[in-house]
C-alpha cells in the first residue's frame, strides 16, 4: 500500500425531510384536524479515528461522501425516517482543517475519537403542528433544512515518540532497522528513503518507543527542495529528535559540520517549535573510522559545531553504541511523559 499523508474531500450532509400539510380523513370522524407529520432528519457524517488504519490512500481517490437526505412527513401523523449518518474512518494523527479558511476542525489524536465534519439538516414541521384555537385546518407546513457542506484538508502526523532527522544518506534507515523491526529501503544513493517509517523500539519486555524515519533534508527543505519538506509535519508530534549525522562521508569534500548547521537552519525555518524540541546528536558510521581515531574525530565535530546537547557515536550497519542510544532515549522519554491530547472538537 502507497503511503498518502493528504488529501481533500467534499463532505455533504443530507438535508431533512419536509413537513407534510394532510388532514385525518375517516368515515364518522368529520373534520379529524391536521395529521401531518414532520419530515426525517438528515444524515451527518463524522469522522473517527482508528488505530488500524495508517494511511489516507481510501481519500486520496473517494472526494466526495454524501449522506442521504431524511424521509418527508405524511399523514396519519407520520414521521419521515431519520437518514443514516456515515462514519469516515481515518488514522490517528490526522488533522482536519477547512480547506478555504484553514480553521482547524479536529486534531484526531486518540484512537476511537469523535468528530463532527458536517451536521445534518432538521426536518421540516408538519402542519399538525400549526394548529391552534383560532386556526383550526391550518394548511402550513415547513420545508427541511439543507445539510452542511465544506471542503475538507486532510493531513496525517504519524504519532511517534522519536523522529530521526538528517541529511540524504546520514544513515537513518540503517539506524531503524538496526533498533527496531521496520524494514525500510537501504542503499549506497541518497533519497532511498521516499515515505515515512515508523519502528517499534522493545527496550525491554514491558518497555518500548516507536521512532519515526522521514525522508533525508537538504537545503532549501523549508521552502520546497528535496522530499524531506513534506514530511517534516510528522516530526512535529515527536518528544525527542534524534540529529543523524554522516561522521565519515565518502565525498571527502563534503563537510559534516556545514551539513548539520544547514539542517539545523532548515528546522528552524519550517517550524520554530519543531527547532526548539530536545535534539541529541547521533554521530553515525564510525565503522569507517580507525578505532584510534574516532574520539578524536567526534570532539573535533563536537568542537566546530559547539554542539552543549547529548551526543552518541554508533555505527548503525553493525549495530555498535546503538544499545547504549536506546536505553537512553528509553529513560529520557521515562523522565519527560507525553502530555494527554486533548481533542480539539468533538462530537
Amino acid at each position: 500500500m502507497n503511503f498518502v499523508d493528504e488529501a481533500r474531500i467534499e463532505v455533504i450532509a443530507g438535508a431533512g425531510g419536509n413537513g407534510a400539510v394532510s388532514f385525518r380523513r375517516e368515515k364518522y370522524v368529520p373534520r379529524g384536524g391536521p395529521d401531518g407529520g414532520d419530515g426525517g432528519r438528515g444524515g451527518s457524517i463524522y469522522a473517527v479515528a482508528d488505530r488500524n488504519i495508517n494511511t489516507l490512500v481510501d481519500y486520496r481517490y473517494a472526494h466526495i461522501h454524501r449522506a442521504k437526505r431524511g424521509e418527508n412527513g405524511r399523514g396519519a401523523d407520520q414521521y419521515g425516517r431519520g437518514a443514516a449518518d456515515i462514519v469516515l474512518r481515518m488514522p490517528m494523527g490526522t488533522v482536519v482543517s477547512d480547506a478555504e479558511s484553514g480553521e482547524l476542525i479536529v486534531d484526531l489524536a486518540l484512537d476511537g475519537q469523535r468528530a463532527l465534519l458536517a451536521k445534518g439538516g432538521q426536518g421540516g414541521l408538519g402542519n399538525l403542528h400549526f394548529k391552534s384555537s383560532t386556526n383550526r385546518a391550518p394548511r402550513q407546513s415547513t420545508p427541511g433544512e439543507p445539510g452542511e457542506q465544506r471542503l475538507l484538508k486532510l493531513e496525517l502526523k504519524v504519532l511517534a515518540d522519536v523522529g530521526l532527522l538528517g541529511m540524504p544518506n546520514a544513515g537513518k534507515s540503517t539506524l531503524i532497522r538496526a533498533i527496531s523491526a521496520a524494514r525500510p529501503r537501504v542503499a549506497d544513493y541518497p533519497f532511498t528513503t521516499l515515505k515515512p517509517h515508523l519502528g517499534m523500539v522493545r527496550v525491554d519486555e514491558n518497555k518500548s518507543f516507536v521512532v519515526a524515519d522521514v525522508p533525508g533534508l537538504i537545503e532549501g527543505a523549508a521552502e520546497g527542495a528535496g522530499l524531506g519538506h513534506r514530511f517534516l509535519r510528522h516530526l512535529q508530534r515527536t518528544r525527542l529528535l534524534l540529529h543523524v549525522v554522516d561522521l565519515a562521508p565518502l565525498d571527502g569534500e563534503t563537510d559534516p559540520v556545514a551539513d548539520a548547521r544547514a539542517l539545523v537552519k532548515e528546522l528552524k525555518r519550517y517550524d520554530q517549535a519543531l527547532f526548539e524540541k530536545p535534539r541529541w546528536l547521533v554521530l553515525n558510521k564510525l565503522d569507517l573510522i580507525p578505532a584510534e581515531d574516532r574520539e578524536a574525530r567526534i570532539a573535533a565535530f563536537v568542537k566546530s559545531l559547539r554542539w552543549k546537547g547529548p551526543v552518541f557515536g554508533v555505527a548503525a550497519i553493525s549495530a555498535e553504541g546503538c544499545r547504549t542510544l536506546v536505553y537512553a532515549v528509553q529513560d529520557w522519554l521515562q523522565e519527560h511523559p507525553a502530555e494527554p491530547t486533548l481533542a480539539s472538537a468533538t462530537a
